[in-house]
């Protein structure tokens, strides 16, 4: 790519948009930081200190007040604003990025899909996740078929967070869209989904565990794929022995994978693709690869060690970018986001009323 980069307003400096999208835009080739929106004056500095060139705003409206000098808006602001913000950049005739969950619900996600594309305008939701280490490994076993048919797929995304944090991602507010349904089952929706295709039904159970915690904090979703595959997602603060992040178990062979792509805790300790890691990013230790095999267990030694590829974040800001300049593919679609939705609405619904919903 050549030319003038595009620029680039973020919206939200928080976890997301510090952590993620800031040094992920700052590194993508055809891209640059111009604006960063946050009304913590905190913030503002810490936004400067880390990318001198930055300009801050304490509000959307005066990102929106220059649309004319922008050509992408970035939403990694809280859940409840996703929707309004998202629609505002559309309305100003600027292509968008909405960190997940795009909407509250599968029907807004729709909506917004149908204006951008009135508008002929990107909008694209980031599911980082699908770039994980052991994600991009799956995949590749998968194409291979290395696994033979595959039975029941496994999903861990687990903490041990005894003491809830707060914050709305905390919250009790269904209008704040907290919890862990819809966040970290965001993720593990969307990945069950890009692997093994639509699903037909759906149950759940969510539970509030934790002293003061007032949105599911312990989660569980089992869904039923229209090929046939069973998809065993497990979403939870309150895990005090960890279990794999991936267990998939086929007609020929099994694959187990611990532990979590290396990409967030490097960013989250400063580090940055391509200066800091150059061809090292995303890359784990040897040790912490899976197993592919049958008929033993991984901690015994059975199997055979299946080296993990590296994770790739920026490939998603790349093909934001390629979209952008060159019309290529947008690579997570607000369709595709709506979809994710529908089964979590369903999960939800399912765990209310304990039953379960067939889509």
């Amino acid at each position: 790519m050549t030319g003038t980069p595009l620029r680039v307003g973020l919206v939200g400096y928080g976890l997301a948009g510090s952590v993620f999208h800031a040094p992920l835009i700052a590194a993508t080739e055809g891209l640059a930081l111009d604006t960063v929106v946050t009304s913590n004056p905190e913030r503002q500095r810490q936004a400067r200190a880390e990318f001198p060139d930055v300009r801050a705003a304490a509000t959307p409206d005066e990102l929106f007040e220059r649309a004319g000098e922008l050509d992408l808006i970035v939403v990694a602001s809280p859940n409840r604003t996703h929707v309004p913000l998202a629609t505002a950049a559309l309305e100003a005739g600027l292509p968008v990025v909405v960190d997940k969950p795009v909407a509250g619900t599968a029907a807004e996600a729709r909506e917004l899909a149908a204006l951008a594309e009135e508008r002929g305008l990107l909008l694209s939701v980031f599911q980082n996740r699908r770039w994980d280490n052991d994600f991009l490994t799956l995949r590749k076993l998968l194409s291979e078929g290395a696994l033979g048919d595959v039975y029941r797929f496994e999903s861990r995304f687990e903490r041990w967070r005894p003491k809830p944090k707060g914050g709305w991602r905390e919250s009790g507010d269904p209008t704040d869209i907290g919890g862990l349904l819809y966040d970290l089952g965001s993720h593990v929706v969307d990945q069950a989904l890009v692997l093994f295709g639509p699903v037909t039904s759906v149950y759940a159970e969510t539970d509030v565990r934790r002293d003061g915690a007032q949105a599911d904090d312990d989660t569980f979703l089992a869904l039923t794929h229209a090929n046939g595959v069973r998809s065993h997602l497990y979403v939870s603060a309150t895990t005090a022995q960890l279990g794999p992040r991936f267990r998939v178990l086929g007609s020929g062979a099994g694959y187990v994978k611990h532990g979590l792509d290396p990409q967030e805790a490097a960013l989250r300790d400063g580090l940055r693709p391509g200066a800091d890691a150059g061809a090292g990013w995303g890359v784990e230790p040897e040790e912490l690869w899976g197993r592919v095999g049958s008929g033993e267990s991984p901690v015994t030694g059975g199997g055979r060690v299946e080296p993990t590829l590296p994770g790739d974040y920026p490939a998603y800001y790349a093909a934001v970018a390629k979209a952008l300049l060159e019309g290529g593919p947008n690579p997570v679609t607000a369709q595709e986001a709506a979809v994710a939705l529908d089964v979590l609405e369903a999960a939800r619904r399912s765990a209310d009323e304990k039953v379960t919903v067939t889509l």
